[in-house]
């Protein structure tokens, strides 16, 4: 066991290194010039895709810079320049954009690919700590991510350089958002298996609680109420016409609250005593989302779901929505 002042000690050292990366990363934000700007045009002007490629921690940085914009609109997909150099170099149309991770500039894997995508006609972006660097001077344009200090003890391990990385990558991923029009329902259309694509491209009739539903008549008796919010196991019964329109819901704490209030009287109640006369519904062809929000507004919990002659088809609750 560390005694307390190891404890401070591994405490100083963690707060140093974060400290150290925020200032490289306000550096970072202060730095960014006219070619960023060009770097986002250019790739908004392709046809084709964006490729990305680096080896070592800045391959690791670069599949998930990859990753970042094929899922916000850029089509992209990470290249490992070894495995390019041995014949993948064939997945580069003559349409994409190459952008090339080397905190150095010199990194041979890289440098051995670059007189390809020159003779490709590809046009080239560099990310690297070294303007001067072979990388840079040969591409067409140049993101600078160079920072001052590693984090690292010993200054020699990539973390300063690899988080300026992460936040240039995701610099470039936003900035082609917000000119692209991405929205949040294309961002749930990329990913149908999220939450919050389940909610944007979900409807209410894909959820809903349709069968068995705990519909009574107006003058259900209080005995009967009871046992229908029981057996429902919604938390609520639904008064419903002859014509299944609604006509109003009880909840169990409608119950438990007349049965505060009314004491021995309760039993002689009925359910139109105590229900709400309109509540709140929505159709079945709602997203999933619309569903949450009017949940949230009137902060209730279910919605009776109905057509578009107000008859009852469904209950919906919001734990059906956050599954």
């Amino acid at each position: 066991m560390m005694n307390e002042e190891q404890r401070e000690n591994v405490l100083d050292v963690a707060r140093k290194a974060i400290h150290t990366e925020a200032l490289a990363l306000k550096h970072l934000e202060h730095s960014l010039g006219d070619e960023f700007v060009d770097a986002v045009e250019l790739i908004l002007a392709s046809k084709g895709k964006l490729i990305v490629t680096g080896m070592g921690k800045s391959g690791l940085v670069g599949r998930k810079v990859a990753a970042t914009l094929a899922s916000t609109g850029t089509p992209s997909f990470f290249l490992h320049p070894g495995e390019a150099f041995h014949g993948d170099l064939g997945m580069i149309s003559k349409d994409d954009v190459i952008l090339a991770l080397s905190y150095s500039g010199e990194t041979d894997e890289i440098l051995k690919i670059v007189p390809f995508i020159h003779d490709n006609g590809n046009r080239l972006i560099a990310m690297t700590g070294n303007p001067e660097s072979t990388l840079a001077k040969n591409a067409d344009l140049h993101l600078d991510v160079a920072v001052k200090h590693e984090a690292c003890i010993l200054h020699l391990a990539p973390t300063t350089s690899t988080t300026a990385q992460i936040a240039m990558g995701d610099a470039l991923a936003v900035a082609l958002m917000k000119e692209r029009g991405f929205t949040s329902v294309d961002f749930a259309r990329l990913h149908p298996g999220g939450s919050l694509g389940r909610r944007l491209l979900m409807t209410v009739g894909n959820v809903m609680r349709k069968n068995d539903l705990p519909v009574v008549s107006a003058d259900c008796s209080a005995k009967d109420m009871i046992h229908a919010v029981s057996r429902g196991g919604l938390g609520l019964i639904v008064i419903c016409g002859e014509d299944d329109k609604v006509k109003g819901i009880v909840t169990d704490g409608d119950i438990r609250r007349a049965m505060e209030s009314r004491q021995a009287d309760f039993f002689k109640i009925r359910a139109a005593d105590i229900a709400t006369p309109r509540p709140r519904t929505i159709h079945p062809y709602e997203k999933l989302i619309a569903a949450e929000k009017l949940m949230t507004r009137h902060k209730v919990n279910s919605l009776l779901v109905v057509d578009d002659d107000d008859r009852l088809v469904g209950v919906i609750q919001i734990y059906d929505i956050k599954l």
